[in-house]
């Protein structure tokens, strides 16, 4: 092979750019011969050509080609049979005769190769980095969004970029050709480049105020490319490579796909991404809400966000774009000058720039569990996350605690916070983490519903049920009297406890004493229980911060292991379902982007406890006279005309008061103190503090509901004990001498 047929074979697999100089380079090989070209996407046919005619007109030839002498170049040699040379697009050669070579024209070989560097310079800068294009598919950076209940947004989350991906449909007409006649007159016209919108922004900039922001010349495909695949950086090949991709992706896409991810992608300001979010963010409605003139001003943003911002120092800037833009709708036939005049009487009610996270403890509480879960990049997904909190009754939640805690300020109570569950289906209604998420000085963004907390008496109930399931009965008598437990560590002081108003009742029913929440009796039922038994039992219904058993010994019974008011809640709702525990799960539903639902909310149930002994937990601790010789008759732990059960709690400090409630549908819990742990002055269970909270929800959870009862499980039955109506076990008999209450001086008060 010699050298020109070397040439040819590097040109023909280079491609078609060079086929007229393959051409030029056979001149002459063959007097009648057929050359075939295949390429991969088309193939060429050239016609039979007689070379001799075309050698004898060489004059007219060498004004095209003047330098090039033929006659010296091809020299004839014999004859010889059809030889084929083969190349990779199957360039076949049939000639009649061999033909040496005499190269002169050394410049024709230089531009071959001139032309292959510069193919490989634009393949290494243009054609290796080009990103895929394919990403195009590909959704952006989406705003997760948290809903409550009803469907109200209670929080975004979104990294630098705040987008909600909307389809051309939902999109208003009104904005689509505001967005057109501003930026893309021609969109549905072209192939992705425009010449004539170039030359006319050319034109605009020589011509435009200095108030005016130069107009570029990228048409909206161009600009989706940019956005998508490129950065700010204008330098020449980033230009050539958003020009090819824009050609690639106009051949790829319809014009109105193009046009619905240009409007979800592009910047309108801050962290406003998409058309969604920018109604959202300066106008407080969905983008389907708009009116035309909010839809016309919102089309004039994304040349130049930060300038055109309402929120800018020049928020006239944006007016005056929003005039332009309607001159260019005018123009283009979209409105006329009748309808523009009227429109821009109408006011723009520009939303204030305050970014408002709607119950924040439970919004943070919700992306902690599902990161839990193992949802990665939360802020990126653009998932609509359903969940069971209602925004009005968490409002008023807020308030309630707010309220009463500001009300107590000089006791040296400077926080509280409350959860309300829907029993049934472990709903989160409300959940007030602290009484102001922004305060520095109460370190407000703790959520105390998830913080660990002694919960003082509050924890008693559990004592009380293992000592049912081990053969107690609430007629069962237990004497309120001092006792003092031996220290098992040199050193530690031996245990003497309390009750809360300093005196004793001698022998009481442990119905009594539970209602009543005396101390005493609850540590000697706990040295019987055991305290490993007790750890067991608080775990299976939902406690999950008892792990160092070896911290616990009796003071457990008075509430000297740390919980949390939400394991609490899930603890106690056993007691509200008759045993039936039902996980707490505030996540209803959860859709994507595309509105196609990945998650929907399934009640996870597991029986924990004998009905018969959380009905008889439930009994004592409603039954409003069984307590009253601790807290009166009308105290804030009586619901007028609803049957609930109620327990108080108060740390023997001071640092903790709590109140917990239930029916057979809604648990309500609060708690009042300090985040630092220091001590209240004072607080009273059944008076102030947590309860007056607690009263208030309940009130208000449960208004214009009627009134509902717990059903008495089949093997319970009433007996007369000591002249008292009292349930039992059926079958089960029951001993026991009546008891007569006594009192004791006062003496040091620890526990509630």
């Amino acid at each position: 092979m010699n050298l020109l047929q070397i040439i040819v074979k590097i040109l023909i697999q280079i491609g078609r750019p060079f086929l007229e100089l393959v051409k030029i380079l056979n001149f002459g090989i063959k007097k009648n011969c057929r050359i075939k070209i295949k390429l991969p996407v088309f193939k060429i046919k050239f016609p039979k050509i007689n070379w001799q005619k075309f050698l004898i007109s060489k004059d007219k030839l060498k004004k095209s080609l003047p330098k090039i002498n033929f006659e010296k170049i091809f020299k004839p040699s014999k004859k010889e049979k059809i030889k084929i040379i083969k190349t990779r697009f199957s360039f076949k050669l049939w000639e009649k005769k061999k033909w040496n070579f005499k190269i002169k024209n050394w410049w024709l070989i230089g531009s071959g190769f001139i032309l292959i560097s510069i193919l490989i310079i634009f393949y290494q800068k243009i054609i290796k980095d080009l990103p895929n294009v394919n990403l195009i598919y590909s959704h952006p950076n989406l705003s997760t969004q948290i809903l409550d209940r009803d469907g109200k947004i209670l929080y975004k989350f979104y990294d630098d970029e705040n987008r909600t991906w909307i389809p051309i449909e939902k999109i208003p007409t009104d904005l689509i050709e505001a967005t057109l006649a501003i930026e893309d007159k021609n969109f549905y016209n072209h192939h992705g480049l425009s010449l004539k919108g170039l030359l006319q922004a050319t034109i605009y900039n020589f011509k435009k105020n200095k108030t005016d922001k130069p107009r570029g010349g990228s048409t909206i495909s161009q600009q989706l490319v940019k956005n998508i695949f490129f950065t700010n950086e204008k330098t020449i090949t980033r230009k050539i490579k958003e020009a090819i991709l824009t050609l690639i992706i106009e051949q790829k896409m319809t014009k109105n796909e193009i046009l619905e991810r240009y409007l979800n992608q592009v910047s309108y300001g801050g962290e406003a991404y998409g058309v969604e979010e920018a109604a959202e963010k300066y106008f407080g409605k969905h983008v389907w809400e708009l009116e035309t003139q909010e839809s016309v001003y919102l089309a004039g943003l994304p040349a130049a966000p930060s300038s055109y911002s309402p929120y800018s120092n020049n928020p006239e800037l944006g007016m005056l774009r929003q005039k332009r833009v309607f001159e260019e709708m005018i123009s283009t036939g979209y409105l006329t000058e009748e309808s523009v005049a009227e429109l821009l009487k109408k006011e723009l009610k520009i939303k204030d720039n305050n970014k408002i996270i709607e119950a924040p403890h439970f919004v943070f509480y919700i992306k902690k569990l599902l990161e839990d879960q193992g949802y990665s990049n939360f802020e990126k997904q653009g998932l609509v996350i359903k969940t069971s909190l209602d925004l009005n009754l968490q409002t008023q939640a807020q308030k309630i605690v707010k309220d009463e805690v500001l009300k107590n300020k000089k006791l040296n109570i400077s926080n509280g916070g409350s959860l309300v569950i829907d029993v049934k289906n472990g709903d989160i209604l409300a959940m007030v983490g602290s009484i102001d998420y922004y305060s520095k000085e109460i370190d407000g963004q703790v959520n105390i519903t998830t913080a660990l907390r002694q919960p003082g008496s509050s924890i008693k109930p559990i004592n009380y049920l293992l000592a049912l399931e081990k053969g107690y009965s609430l007629a069962s008598i237990i004497s309120d009297s001092p006792i003092t437990y031996p220290s098992k560590s040199p050193g530690q002081k031996a245990y003497s406890p309390q009750n809360y108003n300093g005196k004793y009742m001698g022998n009481v029913t442990l119905r009594t004493a539970l209602a009543s929440s005396l101390n005493i009796p609850s540590v000697k039922l706990l040295e019987k229980n055991g305290v490993t038994n007790m750890i067991d039992l608080a775990e299976k219904m939902g406690i999950t911060t008892w792990k160092e058993r070896n911290r616990f010994g009796l003071s457990l019974a008075l509430g000297a292991g740390e919980v949390k008011m939400i394991d609490l809640a899930q603890a106690y709702s056993n007691f509200a379902n008759l045993g039936e525990k039902i996980k707490i799960n505030p996540i209803l539903e959860i859709k994507n982007y595309l509105g196609e639902e990945v998650y929907k909310k399934r009640i996870e149930k597991e029986k924990i406890i004998e009905p018969e002994y959380a009905y008889l937990i439930n009994s004592a601790l409603s039954d409003n006279k069984a307590r009253s010789p601790i807290f009166g008759l009308n105290s804030k732990l009586v619901i007028p005309n609803k049957t609930v059960a109620v327990k108080t709690g108060t740390t023997n400090s001071l640092k903790d008061n709590w109140c917990i409630g239930w029916t057979p549908n809604y648990l309500t819990v609060s708690w009042v103190g300090n985040n630092d742990s220091s001590p209240m002055s004072w607080v009273a269970s059944g008076v102030s503090g947590a309860t007056p909270i607690w009263n208030q929800l309940t009130n208000l959870v449960l208004k214009d509901k009627q009134n509902e009862d717990w059903e008495v499980p089949k093997n319970l039955v009433k007996k007369n004990i000591c002249g008292k109506e009292e349930w039992t076990l059926s079958g089960s008999e029951i001993k026991i001498n009546c008891p007569k209450p006594t009192e004791a001086p006062i003496s040091e008060i620890t526990n509630n």
